[in-house]
């Protein structure tokens, strides 16, 4: 493996926290849409247009700081929340690893902005006996992370290569994510092999005819203007991907209230949890 694939993939993929947003806007489906049909990634960005990462950053810093402080219950992409809204399966998923564990969790977030799904289940972790949750993101995200919220527990990394020397992450944790990878498949070979013994994917896109399309995913512009390129997945081939690598499917999901029917296109974002043979 070459020393900084992952760190390359994680450079040029879409931003994580832009991720996270476009994947709220299908709480209204009047919010974002997908789009288009494309043969590369490639085609697809030379329709796109982006979002000012650095106001992101400071709205999500914001925002972060007040849950930090107890100010807020919950934050989301910037936004803050009275109430949590919980991801129940992939919360199942993790709780469920770390009772194969002994009660310990050791959790890598792929994207995982300032600690949101940490934040967000805190209240859970809190019961566990030994919880470390690291997250990778872009630089000025990681930057900013280990500024004003890292701690004994929750960790921020550039790179792979420093957080696996550190950290003895046993969870691997995918949420909104490997849509917005040029070469998915790449990022997963590299992750494979560090023998992960739970990985647990989250709000990802699957086409409903079981074929990978490559699409824009449109933001409206009563929120802002922008789009990028996504995958939408076939979840035949993800599954027997996963499969042929020696995982086992202990549980799939769906958020119902994603389904959408898009001209012609129809898709729904899923979920899964994995487990390594023995």
């Amino acid at each position: 493996m070459k020393k900084n694939l992952i760190s390359q993939i994680i450079k040029n993929w879409v931003p994580p926290i832009i991720a996270k947003i476009l994947k709220s806007c299908f709480s209204s489906k009047k919010g974002s849409s997908f789009t288009g049909e494309y043969t590369s990634w490639e085609e697809a960005l030379d329709h796109c247009k982006g979002y000012d990462d650095a106001d992101i950053l400071k709205n999500v810093l914001a925002s972060t700081l007040k849950v930090k402080l107890g100010e807020a219950a919950y934050e989301r992409d910037g936004i803050i929340f009275n109430t949590i809204e919980y991801s129940w399966e992939a919360l199942a998923g993790i709780m469920w690893a770390a009772s194969r564990n002994n009660g310990q969790l050791c959790v890598l977030d792929i994207g995982g902005s300032l600690g949101t799904t940490y934040f967000q289940n805190k209240k859970f972790l809190d019961k566990i006996n030994k919880v470390d949750w690291s997250v990778i993101e872009q630089k000025h995200f990681v930057d900013t992370g280990n500024e004003e919220f890292e701690d004994e527990r929750l960790h921020f990394y550039h790179d792979f290569k420093t957080c696996m020397k550190e950290q003895k992450n046993d969870i691997i944790l995918l949420s909104s994510v490997l849509q917005y990878i040029e070469k998915p498949y790449i990022l997963l070979d590299n992750i494979l092999q560090y023998n992960f013994e739970y990985i647990v994917i989250d709000k990802t896109p699957f086409s409903l005819d079981n074929e990978d399309h490559i699409k824009l995913q449109v933001v409206s512009p009563n929120i802002y203007e922008a789009c990028y390129p996504s995958w939408l997945f076939s979840e035949k081939s993800l599954i027997e991907y996963f499969t042929s690598n020696s995982y086992t499917l202990f549980e799939k999901f769906s958020d119902e209230d994603s389904l959408h029917a898009n001209k012609n296109d129809l898709f729904e974002f899923n979920g899964m949890v994995w487990e390594k043979n023995q």
